[in-house]
C-alpha cells in the first residue's frame, strides 16, 4: 500500500511546505533538491539499473535509456524544467498552463512504473517529489489561476504516480513491457537527477552544504 500512498503523500507535504513558506525557492529547498537528485540517481544505479540489465539485451537497454533521456528533453520543452525545480509561471497570466500540466503528468505517470513490490525506488520517487511539489505549488500559489484550477492541477499530479504503479502491477500488457518501460524511466531519472546536481547551486557554484547533501543522498540510498 505504501507504494501507492508515499508518492501521493509527497505531493501533499510539498503543498504544505509551500503554504507555510509562501515564498520562492529557499536555501533549504535547494539543499533538499541536491539531496533528492543524489538520492534518486544513486537508487536508480543501485536498484533499477541492475534489474533492467538482467532482463534485457545490454545494447538494447542502452538504447531504451537514451530514449528516456530524449523523452525527458522533449517533455521539458513544454514543462520548462519543472521536473527538476525550474518553474516559469507568469504571475499575471490567467490562462491555465496545460503544457506544464500534461508534461508533468506524463513524467509522474511513467515514474510510477519504477515502483514495484519489494522495490526501494518508491523512496527515491518520494524524496524527488517533495521539493518538486513544493516549488510547483509555490509558483501556482503566486499566480492568478483560480483556486479550483490549482487544486485540480495538484490532485491529478499527485495521483499520476500511483496510477502508473497500479497499471504496472495489474495490467498484463504493462507487465510484458515493464523492463523496457523501466529502462526508459532510468533515462528520465538520469537526466533529471544529473540536471538537479549541476543546477541546484547559486550560479552553478560548488559549496560545502550542497556537497554534504549529495554525499548523504548517496550514502542513504546505498544503505537502504
Amino acid at each position: 500500500m505504501n507504494n501507492y500512498l508515499l508518492p501521493f503523500y509527497a505531493v501533499i507535504l510539498g503543498v504544505l511546505i509551500a503554504s507555510i513558506t509562501k515564498t520562492k525557492k529557499t536555501w533549504n529547498t535547494k539543499l533538499l533538491l541536491s539531496f533528492s537528485g543524489a538520492f534518486l540517481l544513486a537508487l536508480t544505479l543501485f536498484e533499477l539499473l541492475p534489474e533492467v540489465y538482467e532482463h534485457l539485451d545490454a545494447k538494447l537497454t542502452g538504447l531504451y535509456i537514451m530514449c528516456g533521456i530524449v523523452l525527458q528533453i522533449v517533455l521539458e520543452l513544454f514543462s520548462k524544467g519543472a521536473e527538476h525545480g525550474h518553474v516559469h509561471v507568469h504571475k499575471n497570466s490567467t490562462t491555465f498552463p496545460w503544457l506544464l500540466f500534461i508534461s508533468l503528468c506524463i513524467h509522474s505517470f511513467l515514474e510510477g512504473f519504477s515502483i514495484h513490490e519489494h522495490n526501494d525506488m518508491v523512496y527515491g520517487v518520494l524524496i524527488h517529489k517533495i521539493p518538486i511539489a513544493t516549488i510547483i505549488s509555490m509558483f501556482l500559489f503566486q499566480s492568478n489561476y483560480k483556486k479550483i484550477e490549482i487544486a485540480i492541477f495538484l490532485i491529478i499530479f499527485a495521483c499520476m504516480t500511483p496510477l502508473g504503479t497500479l497499471i504496472s502491477l495489474t495490467s498484463e500488457m504493462a507487465a510484458s513491457y515493464i523492463h523496457i518501460i523501466n529502462a526508459i524511466v532510468i533515462g528520465i531519472f538520469f537526466h533529471i537527477s544529473t540536471t538537479i546536481l549541476f543546477e541546484s547551486g547559486d550560479g552553478h557554484k560548488f559549496n560545502l552544504s550542497k556537497f554534504i547533501a549529495i554525499i548523504l543522498g548517496i550514502g542513504i540510498a546505498y544503505l537502504i
